[in-house]
């Protein structure tokens, strides 16, 4: 079996599997999917979705988290974890996205990542889920899964990122990572994965190798 080959079996079986497939962060805006997004950070999809509504109430634009005080803004995310550096980020963000991008939120990959506290995984997710671009999100779960299916051999998320864009239509590659995502909660978990239940078991390398 190629390697594309296996991407589009695994495409196909997880489509099956996941057929109604979304970001698991809750937002309304643009802005609030970005700040949901770094919030994320060594913190679960589901403790953001507890703490972003009453942060959104609080601060319900761009130019509110821009004129916040840091401090106030810590107030509301210290559940997530790393509370400092993620207020911190989310405030220039903010006045970035006000004074160099007129409170809108870029639609470029390039011009995310100028963005304080956003990667290529925000980026990607930016692009993919507001804008409807082609976007590989290369998380922990994407990365740790396509390497034991055998899509990916590498730890880095830049260099699972590349070798996923020649494996995978860039139509198919958004909803691939949602659903490795889902199936890495659900399924393949890290420490007690149930390959037995595992609808990738066929197409899984380490699964054949075991």
């Amino acid at each position: 079996m190629t390697g594309k080959q296996r991407a589009a079996k695994t495409i196909e079986l997880l489509k099956s599997e996941y057929p109604d497939v979304k970001c698991a962060l809750t937002y309304v805006k643009p802005h609030e999917l970005l700040i949901a997004t770094r919030l994320s950070a060594q913190c679960t999809d589901k403790r953001v979705n507890l703490v972003t509504p009453a942060l959104f109430e609080r601060f319900p634009t761009v130019e509110a988290f821009a004129d916040a005080e840091v401090s106030e803004i810590e107030e509301y995310i210290k559940s997530c974890g790393l509370y400092h550096t993620k207020a911190n980020d989310i405030s220039l963000m903010c006045k970035d996205l006000r004074d160099r991008f007129g409170g809108t939120v870029p639609d470029t990959i390039e011009e995310l990542v100028t963005l304080p506290g956003v990667g290529r995984k925000t980026a990607n997710l930016i692009v993919g889920d507001l804008y409807g671009k082609p976007a590989l999100v290369c998380d922990t779960h994407v990365i740790r899964l396509t390497n034991l299916i055998g899509l990916c051999d590498s730890k880095d998320a830049v260099k699972v990122e590349r070798q996923l864009a020649n494996l995978v239509p860039p139509e198919e590659g958004l909803n691939l990572c949602h659903r490795l995502v889902w199936h890495g909660r659900l399924v393949c978990i890290a420490r007690r994965p149930q390959c037995d239940k595992c609808c990738l078991k066929d197409v899984c390398k380490n699964m054949k190798n075991k």
